[in-house]
């Protein structure tokens, strides 16, 4: 089912107001979005999926918090981009934890099976580093960047002024930048 963007804006407006039937018809209007943008940060489609279920499960349960400063669009961008981030750290945590099998299994890794898969977990590594000097440049960086918003949606959806938004995508970019060339 498509449902236009003025009517999934007013779905997440009932939604938000507690309306569990425009929730319910929210949810299944921006499922397969919200799976193509988790596939945009993750290459697996597994890892895809499980992101965004944790997103679906984000926006129904907080959609209350959606207060319609900016566009809803924009709203559930910032979910996504922090459930796919989530979801990332934890499969890496996971892989870390995991004790090695008995018998050798050949896994493929995406950081040498595939050079765009390999760039997104590289750019997911520094989107982390980033994060733990500059955590307030992150967001702004993924929205522009990865989401590709407009700079005055952004804006609102942060609360801040369009200047200090470029600012904080200038700096994000160096970071990242830095980090990519292995300056850390």
């Amino acid at each position: 089912m498509v449902v236009e963007e003025s009517s999934t804006e007013e779905l997440a407006r009932r939604a938000a107001s507690g309306d569990s039937a425009a929730r319910d018809e929210l949810l299944a209007a921006i499922g397969p979005r919200v799976l193509e943008q988790c596939g945009r940060f993750l290459p697996c489609q597994q890892d895809a999926e499980e992101a965004a279920q944790d997103a679906l499960l984000q926006v129904a349960r907080h959609i209350e918090r959606f207060e319609g400063r900016s566009l809803f669009s924009t709203w559930l961008h910032v979910v996504v981009a922090n459930c796919a981030r989530q979801t990332y750290r934890s499969l890496r945590r996971r892989a870390v934890e995991r004790p090695s099998p008995l018998l050798p299994v050949e896994i493929a890794d995406p950081r040498t099976t595939s050079v765009i898969a390999g760039s997104r977990l590289d750019l997911l590594d520094a989107l982390d580093r980033l994060e733990a000097h500059r955590p307030e440049l992150v967001t702004a960086l993924v929205l522009r960047d990865l989401c590709q918003l407009d700079y005055q949606e952004m804006a609102e959806q942060l609360g801040i002024p369009v200047g200090t938004l470029k600012s904080r995508i200038h700096h994000a970019r160096r970071h990242v930048r830095e980090s990519l060339r292995g300056g850390e």
